[in-house]
Order: C-alpha cells, then sequence, then structure tokens
C-alpha cells in the first residue's frame, strides 16, 4: 500500500520522478516538511501550484525549477489533470 499520494521511480542517484494522478484526492496533498532540501524540475502541470510555509500559491511551470529548504512546510494544490514533476533530494553527507 502506498502512503504517499504520488508514484514515483528512481531516475539516478537521489533524482525522482514523481507522478500525481489527476483522480488525486485533494485531502491527500497536506503541509509537510522533509528532512533534506529538495529540488523540482516541473516536467507536466496544468495548473498545479505550490505554496509555502506563509506565503501565497504560485502555479508551477512546466521546465521551471523550484527549490524547497529542508524542514520547510509546503503542499502541492491540485490543478487538472496529472502533475509530473523531477525531485531531486540534496542529501548531506
Amino acid at each position: 500500500m502506498n502512503d504517499y499520494p504520488f508514484t514515483e521511480k528512481l531516475i539516478k542517484d537521489n533524482v525522482f520522478l514523481r507522478e500525481f494522478k489527476e483522480d488525486t484526492n485533494e485531502s491527500e496533498l497536506v503541509w509537510h516538511q522533509d528532512q533534506e532540501e529538495r529540488i523540482l524540475t516541473v516536467v507536466k502541470s496544468n495548473n498545479w501550484k505550490l505554496q509555502m510555509d506563509n506565503e501565497l500559491p504560485i502555479t508551477l511551470q512546466e521546465g521551471q525549477k523550484y527549490s524547497i529548504p529542508a524542514y520547510f512546510y509546503h503542499r502541492v494544490i491540485k490543478g487538472k489533470g496529472d502533475l509530473v514533476i523531477m525531485v531531486e533530494k540534496k542529501v548531506k553527507n
């Protein structure tokens, strides 16, 4: 059973292709924080948004990169169709 509202596959070390389906339940897109910095590259989006803590949502633009600092609260907001992003996890050694 998948505890996340997306599927993902490993592309290369610390880089994942993540897909949120159009039928994702909005209640699953919760505020959360991650242990490492992440760089998101948007592959496919149709009005999906990223909202950082204490900020207004921004529309995710295809081809754009977005940085999310470690332990910073954020969430995605559902748009139309699927959302596909590449997620690079900046793991500290």
